[in-house]
């Protein structure tokens, strides 16, 4: 039975999906200059992520083993695997957010269009994680109010103008339903959402910037099962126009929504290929082992 705090959810889920399939929200395009050029390919040809010869180590152990491998765009890419292989590993070596780990090691090749991750640096390392935006386990908005959440990205990125950040902020706080929820209190704490808005918030956060990849690590599983079908149901429209890498620990999930998958163990990747094949005709004995349950 639902109650006064889950209806408002529902309601808001069934408003984003009549909204898709009439096709009345959109992500705004580029054409909009709503995000000024950079040095950094600003708009990529082909958005793909070709990984290959990748090792990455932490204080001289092995955490990632020659890793090659081609996430497409536009699909949902869901990572799977037990705890500890290394899948939210290389998932941030995707946006560089391992730099900061103590003894860290990289070697190989990270490719993003024409655009080499691993080597960037300096501003242009800025500017190649605008294309990649990042939604973390558990939702991490920022000490602001919901409005300055959204904004905070476009001002850094040089837009200023209050009519054209209002804009900014109503358009996305829309495009993850929120907007009806929370458009009565835009300049109260961030913090006094729920779990499942923040994490929504931070969804329309790391769209404001005009990403081309969304990586989310395990971005489901600190919320109940209502939000974390909201979230499931916002990617699964998003990847018309971003391509979406998931981490995820619930193969219930993966089954539900990934177009491709990459299983992987201690450091490796085992299997990778369209989801269909990868569940339904596994070639490699490991992976039919771990989809059957042999471990997690």
């Amino acid at each position: 039975m639902m109650n006064a705090v889950t209806l408002p959810i529902v309601n808001a889920a069934r408003q984003i999906s009549t909204l898709w399939k009439e096709n009345i929200i959109k992500p705004i395009t580029r054409s909009d200059n709503f995000v000024p050029d950079c040095k950094f390919e600003h708009t990529l040809e082909k958005a793909e992520i070709d990984v290959s010869g990748l090792n990455v180590s932490i204080k001289g152990k092995l955490i990632l083993k020659d890793i090659n491998l081609k996430i497409p765009e536009k699909k949902i890419t869901c990572i799977i695997g037990p705890s500890g292989c290394g899948k939210s590993t290389l998932l941030k070596t995707f946006n560089r957010l391992i730099d900061s780990t103590e003894g860290i090691h990289v070697e190989g090749k990270v490719q993003l269009g024409t655009n080499d991750i691993i080597n960037t640096q300096g501003n242009a390392l800025t500017e190649m994680r605008r294309h990649i935006g990042l939604i973390n386990q558990r939702p991490c908005p920022l000490p602001m109010s919901i409005y300055d959440n959204i904004a905070y990205g476009c001002k850094i990125n040089g837009i200023h103008n209050r009519h054209m950040l209002d804009k900014i902020v109503e358009h996305y706080l829309k495009a993850v339903g929120l907007w009806d929820e929370i458009k009565n209190r835009l300049h109260t704490p961030a913090s006094r959402l729920s779990i499942g808005q923040q994490q929504r918030l931070c969804l329309a956060r790391s769209l404001a910037v005009e990403p081309e990849f969304i990586l989310a690590d395990e971005s489901t599983s600190a919320l109940d099962p209502i939000s974390s079908k909201i979230i499931e149901e916002l990617f699964v429209r998003l990847k018309e126009q971003y391509s979406i890498i998931m981490v995820t620990h619930t193969l219930r999930q993966a089954l539900r929504i990934a177009d491709y998958v990459v299983f992987m163990y201690l450091g490796e990747v085992i299997e990778a290929g369209d989801a269909q094949t990868v569940f339904h005709s596994p070639q490699e004995e490991l992976t039919k082992n771990y989809l059957s349950g042999a471990f997690s």
